[in-house]
């Protein structure tokens, strides 16, 4: 093995355990202190702040990275099934137990999340599984390195079941599609809009009065 390919497999290693490290604090500044809006705004910071010191040194690593314009639709159509599908089971399941929750939050809600949808897609898929295709000591096959990750973003989401279950059926869609057009964009925005309504609906969280408990 070269220097370089051992230089570059550092630094992969070292961006699979920083996002672990990430996942690690959620449970306790989430789950146990219940700061969201801190980690939040501390992960999208932190990492935003990173990747424009990666494109400092490599200008092509953000398309590499899946930040780009082609394959945003030909992803949209693969992961069209579940789409279809996860709006049928949110919107009749709002029917018919008819919580009333459907109020304008969701709005904002909708609008907002997707940021951080982007994040999440770009820690789990970009990185994580991106690298975990790549480190040549793994030798992974990609249907390994879909169902690991899938199984790592759902593991993220403990204690809640449901949502461990459907970000882990997700996972599955967005990293197939990933690896296929690698667009970041589409897959962040799904994310976005099918986590905020399964959030908002599903598992009733009320997101947009959770931002402003802080204040």
């Amino acid at each position: 093995m070269s220097n370089k390919q051992t230089t570059t497999d550092k630094r992969r290693w070292f961006e699979i355990l920083s996002v672990v490290l990430t996942g690690l604090l959620k449970y306790v500044l989430m789950d146990w202190l219940e700061l969201r809006v801190f980690y939040i705004f501390s992960v999208c910071l932190f990492w935003t702040l990173y990747i424009l010191k990666r494109y400092q040194v490599n200008r092509d690593i953000l398309r590499d990275w899946g930040f780009r314009k082609p394959g945003f639709k030909r992803t949209l159509r693969f992961c069209l099934p579940f789409t279809v599908v996860t709006l049928i089971g949110i919107f009749g399941y709002e029917i018919f137990y008819n919580n009333g929750f459907l109020k304008w939050n969701l709005v904002p809600v909708l609008a907002l999340y997707p940021l951080w949808g982007i994040i999440q897609q770009f820690l789990m898929i970009s990185v994580i599984a991106g690298n975990m295709r790549a480190v040549s000591s793994l030798n992974m096959s990609d249907n390994h390195v879909i169902l690991v990750v899938s199984l790592l973003f759902s593991i993220v989401h403990y204690p809640d079941l449901i949502l461990m279950a459907f970000t882990f059926v997700m996972e599955l869609f967005f990293i197939s599609a990933y690896f296929r057009w690698r667009n970041l964009w589409a897959l962040g925005i799904l994310h976005g809009w099918l986590g905020g309504l399964f959030l908002y609906l599903v598992v009733h969280r009320d997101l947009w009065r959770e931002l402003w408990m802080i204040f």
